[in-house]
């Protein structure tokens, strides 16, 4: 980047994680820290064209640490993926002097700034900020680990009321298409069985599975199924083929739902949201653009956003293993 920097900008886009708000006062001290003047855009991309900007020092940030959501707030943005949209966002940067731009979300979000930031030749950085920690180049996403202590709370809780009263409780967990919260949460939580997308189980074996359960002795199970398993077109589906095909089971389905969103983020997602904040700034700093912050083996990592969209984050198989062996 030729030009000097001197002032940035910050937004959330896409659907809200706990610790969003931490990464955005991270980044604004840090910019503070580092000689930078700062902006918040209100409502992600839709905000930068309709030029909803406010300036944000370091105080303007306290006492947000420890909130949930973003107080920047997040919206969809169908204008920003015209090329009119983007040029008229662009136009109110230049317009309030901004010379670089951090966005905090998921792979949507850095698929828009990957194409605004060609576009324009305008330094971006990304910061990964989504509970399904499905973003390649990163080992952890902001707001990952805090859903997974709100679903494994929620499944203890679940699973007094299935022993009270020997019935099998079907959990939906959010991932879209990844199955990190429910692996996890399904290990955490004890569940007998854990449905992910990246593992077809089949009902015959899940069937297979339940009745060796329920000779064995066991009167009551939890199964951990991600929104996006396959098994059957919905986990009411799969409710009703064991209800069919197991009549001694009395089936309950939970969903999560968007309280896996919610809530004050946890420790380890303040500091991580806390380190990828600085770490955007730095990076800026140092010259870079296109890429995500990330972190890899406990270390600050640059990933471009090609990586970090076009290629798809592996499960630890081994996490898989764990739970064939922990839930026999």
């Amino acid at each position: 980047m030729s030009k000097k920097l001197t002032k940035i900008a910050v937004l959330t886009s896409g659907g809200d994680s706990p610790g969003m708000n931490a990464a955005i006062r991270a980044v604004v001290r840090n910019a503070a820290y580092s000689g930078l003047k700062c902006d918040g855009v209100y409502r992600g991309y839709q905000g930068l064209i309709e030029n909803e900007f406010i300036e944000l020092g370091p105080r303007d940030v306290k006492n947000t640490i420890n909130r949930g959501g973003t107080f920047l707030k997040s919206a969809r943005s169908k204008g920003f993926m015209t090329k009119e949209g983007r040029q008229k966002a662009y136009d109110n940067l230049m317009a309030r002097d901004v010379d670089a731009l951090v966005v905090i979300g998921g792979d949507g979000t850095f698929k828009g700034a990957s194409i605004f930031s060609k576009e324009f030749d305008i330094p971006i950085i990304g910061i990964p900020g989504t509970i399904d920690n499905d973003i390649n180049g990163t080992d952890y996403t902001i707001g990952y680990d805090t859903a997974l202590n709100t679903v494994v709370e929620a499944i203890d809780k679940i699973r007094d009321t299935a022993s009270s009263h020997d019935r099998l409780f079907l959990v939906e967990v959010m991932g879209r298409d990844a199955g990190d919260i429910a692996l996890n949460s399904g290990i955490g939580a004890g569940a007998e069985e854990i449905l992910i997308p990246e593992e077809d189980m089949g009902i015959e074996r899940l069937l297979e599975s339940l009745d060796k359960s329920r000779k064995a002795g066991k009167t009551s199970s939890i199964v951990v199924v991600s929104e996006g398993d396959q098994i059957g077109k919905n986990i009411a589906e799969v409710a009703d083929s064991i209800q069919t095909r197991l009549p001694d089971y009395e089936v309950k389905v939970t969903v999560l739902g968007h309280i896996q969103r919610g809530g004050s983020p946890s420790c380890f997602d303040r500091v991580l949201a806390s380190r990828l904040g600085v770490g955007a700034v730095d990076a800026l700093l140092e010259g870079y653009s296109n890429i995500m912050v990330g972190i890899e083996h406990k270390k600050i990592v640059y990933v471009p956003f090609e990586t970090a969209i076009n290629i798809k984050k592996e499960l630890d198989k081994d996490l898989i293993r764990v739970s064939d062996i922990v839930s026999s």
